[in-house]
Formats: structure tokens, sequence, C-alpha cells
């Protein structure tokens, strides 16, 4: 990779992570996009870095007009981060917004998103509010009869807008249309506007020069690209893009934060029937399973074709007469042949719900028959079928098989695909020893797209959009967050495949990681402590606002909103002068006015409320449940009745204040009043601390995976492997973790002059605990002893080590321990304490560590 700066980092640099962390995202964008979808702590980040840019100066901020990237990742929402800005954008003054990728298929998938709100993948709330203000979204085909008041976005593919700039003719639209438009152009796909650059050819007469050329005729004019493929390899691509990367979320990011499903090539020796059954097996086995665990789940399967369409028809054609013949002898024979542990964990599965190979086969028939079965080859095909590709998660669409060749390498939006099959054999040609084949590369984009994640949670608090099984590689649900791609058996084939997932980042290199066998002590399994102890731990839960019977009960403080009054007053200043002209003969002094808001007409204070979505009766009722109307809203000192606006001018406005001023001064006062309560809103909380036998909550065995030769991989057998106080064979933890647990040993006997049963277990993801905004914490150990004098009080300690790199972005770890430490809850009359200490980070900040272990233990 080039080693230019990117935007990206010179922000980094710039503002720092505090300074990002710090930043806010206005409620009027996160508000006015689909609750349904949230927004991940990614794409917040994406909406304060744009925001940053465009409200500061900083060196090295490129010059009007803007031209940015966001380098985000397939499947990480960039639709979202587009809406967003959108919305952002509108309230900084801009109007109209020019949309354009490389195809069709996206161009109508976008209208749906954009413009439907009968969509399921619809991006803003049923109502969008700015400023107090309902805004359409409103597709136009020319700026000339653009609506002032709301979003106006023009749908185009780029080859469209090239030819009609390019080959004009009478009424066709011209650059001059876009003369002094102050517009926003969102580019999808964006990586296909680099082909002159790359190429190192001509910008005039290409797509890029045209976009650029548009972007020039105003000032103002702001390009947005989004594009998940950025060359970092290439010169030219650094070159030109190197003060554009505002945001950088690429794949590898997109999976170690498990968003993504987890790849998994599957081999084999079958033939093409055998492979294709063997995919069916699995898509029925994924079916019930997730039916079994009450997870509402229809697998598709994609069957790739290598070239041509006609190969892809054929293929099709075959498979229905696959399905048309398909027998329990059939699967019988994948039944006994086939030594891949996930198929004979499915045959295990199916007998355990007595489901023989005769119920497979009928089942199968059924799912796959000719009409769930959909091809995707030729565009007039892909466009009709448009709609059904794209809800293939909806209950309503019966597709359970896809056909395809290269359409669907881009653009394409599907959580519900878990087998690909590939249809052919042998390596693709066009590659080398060194290089890998455009083949492959884009079977490797295919498989990417593939990766997005079906989201579902089991219990209550799961977050339902991220993989739940990484450290439990032997938990059968985790087939659920795996996609499958099968091919046959061709070492050199997998292995130019491979080296393109893991350039990608979709895949991890496994012969780089090691499968570590962890386990209890049979002398802990034999305690008193492990056979019948506790461990307390909470749960998440949905917020109640039952109690909540004020402001006050949800941090508003309670204090009058300053509303300035306009005037026409003011004077000139000669700047080489001493005296001054003014064009009064004296300005008049601003002084203040106190207005209760029961001295503000009710019917303006009325109006103000209606142009609020926040403040209709419905919705404040969620949060001050025991509101009874708006009239009781109005006028309780437990709300607005205790309220009051400063009013500051001069003498003659105060004197003279508007209906129109009353009702600026209210909507801000509601604006503020909106603002301090969603800081403190939150969906959910964390319930009270309950006892849970040891047994059942610490597993007494499990696999772990690490990366050979790395910290982790050391399991510091030789301090553990002979302490009865720590629970496990070994420790593969951090750096931080293992120093923590050598500073636990050298403080073991002074522990032990004052406690027995003391016992260090490491939450190897085993349990976790729930703040009071409902945000889920895993503490890494946990330090159980029961006091030795006086009266018997069994202590639970929480323990976080913590690299200083990451103590900023878990801070609300750190006050979540501290809130612990400080209440110490006394639980089942008093024999129980809960508490923490704080973060250990590492050698240097030890000795604060001991003071306050030795604090919390009183030793």
């Amino acid at each position: 990779m080039n080693n230019k700066a990117l935007l990206y980092d010179t922000f980094l640099q710039e503002f720092g992570k505090k300074g990002l962390a710090n930043a806010s995202v206005p409620n009027f964008i996160t508000d006015n996009l689909k609750s349904g979808f949230g927004q991940r702590a990614y794409q917040i980040e994406a909406f304060k870095r744009y925001i940053l840019f465009h409200t500061e100066d900083f060196d090295g901020k490129p010059s009007k007009p803007y031209h940015l990237l966001y380098n985000m990742a397939t499947g990480s929402g960039k639709t979202l981060v587009m809406a967003g800005l959108m919305l952002y954008l509108y309230e900084k003054g801009y109007r109209n917004f020019l949309f354009f990728v490389n195809s069709n298929n996206i161009i109508k998938k976008t209208k749906d998103n954009f413009l439907n709100p009968q969509a399921s993948k619809y991006l803003f709330s049923n109502k969008i509010v700015i400023g107090g203000k309902e805004i359409q979204i409103k597709e136009t085909d020319t700026f000339e009869s653009a609506d002032k008041e709301n979003i106006n976005i023009v749908f185009t593919t780029i080859q469209q807008l090239h030819h009609d700039l390019n080959d004009t003719k009478e009424n066709s639209v011209t650059y001059e249309d876009f003369k002094d438009k102050k517009l926003v152009l969102i580019a999808d796909e964006a990586h296909h506007l680099s082909s002159a650059t790359k190429n190192k050819g001509a910008l005039f007469g290409s797509w890029e020069g045209t976009v650029l050329e548009i972007l020039k005729q105003s000032y103002d004019n702001i390009l947005l690209e989004f594009t998940a493929t950025l060359d970092y390899k290439s010169k030219e691509i650094i070159a030109k893009y190197s003060d554009k990367v505002i945001f950088k979320y690429d794949l590898s990011q997109f999976r170690q934060d498990k968003y993504s499903k987890e790849i998994n090539l599957f081999r084999s020796n079958y033939d093409e029937q055998e492979r294709i059954i063997q995919a069916l097996i699995l898509n029925l086995y994924r079916q019930e399973l997730a039916t079994s665990n009450y997870i509402n789940l229809k697998p598709v399967i994609l069957f790739k074709a290598k070239k041509t369409i006609k190969e892809s028809e054929q293929n099709k054609a075959n498979f229905h007469q696959l399905i048309n013949q398909l027998s329990a002898e059939k699967i019988d024979n994948i039944r006994e042949t086939s030594t891949v542990s996930v198929i004979q964990k499915a045959f295990s599965f199916f007998d355990s719900k007595n489901m023989p190979s005769s119920v497979l086969a009928r089942r199968i028939k059924f799912n796959f028959r000719f009409e769930n079965c959909l091809s995707a080859n030729e565009d007039k095909e892909a466009e009709k079928n448009q709609l059904l590709l794209n809800t293939l998660e909806d209950e309503n669409n019966p597709v359970r098989a896809i056909f395809a060749v290269q359409k669907l390498n881009e653009g394409w939006d599907v959580l519900n695909l878990f087998d690909i099959v590939r249809l052919y054999e042998g390596q693709n040609s066009g590659g080398s020893n060194k290089t890998i084949g455009n083949t492959t590369l884009a079977e490797a984009q295919l498989i990417g797209r593939g990766a997005r994640y079906f989201p579902f949670a089991l219990e209550r608090g799961q977050d339902k959009y991220t993989r739940k099984y990484d450290h439990d590689p032997n938990n059968d649900l985790k087939i659920l967050e795996e996609l499958h791609y099968h091919t046959k058996e061709d070492s050199r084939y997998i292995s130019e495949l491979k080296t393109a997932l893991i350039e990608s980042g979709i895949y991890e290199d496994e012969n780089k990681f090691e499968i570590k066998e962890l386990f209890m002590k049979e002398e802990f399994k034999k305690t008193d402590f492990y056979l019948y102890g506790k461990v307390f731990i909470n749960e998440k839960i949905e917020k109640s606002y039952q109690n909540v019977k004020s402001f006050a009960d949800l941090g508003v403080s309670k204090r009058d909103f300053i509303y300035h009054l306009s005037s026409g007053a003011g004077k000139i200043s000669v700047v080489f002068e001493e005296t001054e002209e003014s064009s009064l003969e004296k300005l008049e002094s601003v002084e203040p006015k106190n207005i209760k808001i029961s001295e503000i007409p009710s019917h303006i204070l009325a109006f103000g409320l209606a142009q609020n979505p926040f403040f209709y009766l419905d919705s404040l009722q969620r949060y001050f449940p025991n509101v009874a109307s708006l009239a009781n809203f109005m006028t309780s000192p437990h709300y607005l009745g205790s309220l009051g606006i400063t009013f500051k001018g001069s003498t003659s406005r105060l004197s003279n204040i508007s209906y129109q001023d009353y009702f600026r001064a209210v909507q801000g006062l509601l604006q503020s009043i909106e603002s301090e309560i969603k800081l403190n809103l939150t969906e959910f909380e964390g319930d009270n601390f309950v006892a849970q036998p040891i047994n059942k909550i610490f597993k007494k065995e499990k696999k772990i995976k690490v990366e050979k030769g790395t910290i982790k991989s050391n399991g510091q057998e030789e301090l553990v492997g002979n302490k009865a106080w720590y629970a496990y064979n070994a420790n593969y933890g951090t750096i931080e973790e293992k120093r923590f647990v050598e500073l636990f040993a050298r403080k073991f006997e002074e522990i032990e002059a004052k406690f027995t049963n003391i016992f260090l277990i490491r939450n190897e993801r085993d349990m976790k605990i729930f703040n009071k905004f409902g945000e889920a914490f895993e503490p890494d150990f946990l330090l159980f002893c029961k006091q030795k004098q006086g009266k018997e009080l069994n202590y639970q300690v929480f323990i976080e080590p913590k690299g200083v790199h990451l103590s900023d972005y878990d801070q609300w770890k750190a006050d979540f321990l501290k809130e612990i430490q400080e209440e110490s809850l006394k639980i089942d009359s008093k024999d129980y304490l809960i508490t923490a200490v704080p973060f250990f980070y590492n050698s240097a900040s030890e000795n604060d560590f001991k003071k306050s272990l030795e604090n919390v233990l009183d030793i």
C-alpha cells in the first residue's frame, strides 16, 4: 500500500479519538432514520467525521467544492449513511441531490429504499421532521422543477448521465443546467468512476471527467463517493483519493467486529449432483435448527455458473430434474459417505427429531419446487425479479434457490444466503503463480456479498446483529453464522481463492490459528464453592418509565430558555479612525425580560408542540406515562408549567413581542428540552443482580481459537497450572490479563490472611452484566472470597485488565465498574457483597490498582 497519508488519518491526528468521541450527531439525523435499523458505532463515527469536516477548519482540509469518499464494507450500511448525510445537508441548506451508480438494478433498489415507506428496507422514519417542519423525500427528473422546501433526488446511472451531458440534443440536460445549483452528488459503487485515473487515461470524455465537471459548476457543490472497493495498491488511486478518504471501514474490520458471517470453504470429491444434495441437506438443517430455537429463517442457496447464461440455464434445468428424482436413497448415500463433521451433525439432529431420509427428501422437494427457484441472468430478467432478489428475507418471499453467472456481484443485499455452490470445476484462467485471476476475484467478491449476517437473538439483551459463537466453535447454532462455499476438491484453485478472500479481509487464514483446550481443574470441580456457590449477574430489560413523573426525573434542568429578539439597530465603524459613525443616535442596550410559559398564549404553545412529533401525546406518554393530556403537559409544574423564557432585546422590542417571536422562542425551548431528554433516554437498562449457580454459568471445558505465536497462545500454565485458587488450567488472555494474574499471585498470601475460599475465574464469555443504559459488559475476571473473621460475608469482585490504547473507547466500562464499587451491592441479607475495582492497565498503573484492590478487600 502507498504510504501517502489519507484524509482519514489526518482527521485522527487533528481531532484524536477523544475529539471524535465527543462530537455529537444531531437528533434530526438519528430520529429521522428508521428506528428498526439502529445506528452502529461505526455508522455514528461516519456521521461525526462529516460533521466535523463540515464545521471545523484544520490542517489538510481540502478546498471547495468538497469531494469526499467513504470506503465502507459490503453490507455495512452505506445507504443508511447516505440517508443520514442527506438529512444533515438539508439542514445546512442543500435541497438538490443527484444519486448515480453504474447499474439500473441498483437504481431500482435504491429508489425503493429512499422513496417507498412500505418497503422493508426503507431508510427513513414514517415522518421526517427537521426544525419543527415536516420534510418530504421527492424524486425529480430535473432540478429546474425542484421543490425548495424538501429533499429532491434525481436517480440515474453514470452511463445515462454521461450520455446526456456529452451527446447533447434538443431538451437534453447540459452542464449549464447545473450552474450555481448548490448540489450534492452521491456516487454509489464509486470505484467505477476511477477507471480513467487507474489506467492513466484522459479524464476528458470519461465518466470520471463528467462527474468532476458537474462538481465544478458551483463552489458549494459536494461530491460524496461510496465504495467497498478502493485499490490502495494503485499509486494513481492513492494520489487521487489521499485527501478525500474521510472514512475507512473495510471488510476486515467489519468481520472483526462480528457483523458478518464466517466463511467456510466446503471442499469434497463428490460429483456435481452429490455436492448439490449436500448443500440441500445443510439448507434443511439450518431451517429446522432455527425453527427449533424459535428463529424465523428461510435459508437460500446460490448456484453459480462459470461464464455463460446458457450454462446457468442448463444448471437450473438439471437442478429441477434432480429435485424431481430426489429420493431417500440419494440422501442416505451422503449420510453414509460424507466425513464432514457438520454433515454428520446435521444427520444426528434429524435423527433426534425423528426425521428419516424419506422425510428429508420430501421436505427438500417441497422447499425447492419450480416456483421457488429464480434465475438472475439477463438484464430484463434481473430487472423483473429485482424486488424478489432484494427482499429474500421477507416472510412472503418464496425464493429458495438462485441461479446466476455475474449479475449479482454488485449491489445485491441479502442476509439469508448461507450456501454458494460452484457448478464448475478446475482453476480459473487469467491468474498466475503470483496473481489472482479475475474470475477468482469475482468469486471472492460474491462470497463477500453472501457473508452479510442474518440477525437473530435467543435471549433478552443479546445483540441480534453480531456473531455470538466465535468462542464456542462446538455450539450447534454456529452454523447460522456461517456461509459455506461448496466446490470440488482442487488444491491449486482453493489456494488461489483463499488468497483472494484473505486479501479482501472476509476470511482468516486457518493456518495462522490453533485450537487450545481450556478446562476446569478437577480439584476445583470438587469444591463446595463450585457445587453450591453463587454468582450474581443481571439481565438487560426494556427500560421502564413508569416512575418518571417530571422533567427532573429524566434529567431536564429547570432553567429558563434564553431567546434573543432580532433588531434592525446597528452602526458603522471606520476601521482606521477612532471615532464611530452610527446610523442611530445611540444603540439601545439589550435587557432581559422573563416570561413564564403560563403567560404565553396557549394556542401558540399548542401549535409549537404540534410541529414536533416528539411532543405528540403518544410519544410523550412513552417517556412520561403520567401525562394525562397535552393541556396537562403544558400547565403542570412538573413539566412545561414550571419553565419560562428569557427574552433579550432592546426596550422597544421587549415592549412589542409578537406572536411570531413567541412561536420561535417556544420552538427553541422545545428543541432544547427534546435534546436534553434524549441525552438521558435509553431503550434498555440493567435489571437487579440475582444469584445463579456457579456450575451452571461457567463452562467446564471449551475450545479457544488463538493466533499462533502470539501472547494469547501462551496459556501461562507455568503460573496458574498448579494454583488451587485459579479455576482453569490456563489463561489465554491478553498481556494485561496475564500481568494482572501475576500481580494477584504476588498478593495471594496477603489476601489469604483475611479470606478463605479464594477463587479467581477468567470469564470466557460465559456471563455478562448490564449497566443502567442496557450496555453489555463481559468482565475478564471474577474474584470470589469469603471473610474469615466476624460476620460471614462473601465477596464477588469484577476485575477488568485493559490496554491503555482502549481506555477512551471503553471509558463507559470503567464508569460502570466505579458505580458498582461505590454502590457495593449487598444481597441476600447482607451475606454477599458485589463490588469492583478500576481498570488494571499495565505495570505502570500497578500501584494504583493494588491500592484500590486493598481498599475493596480492606486488607
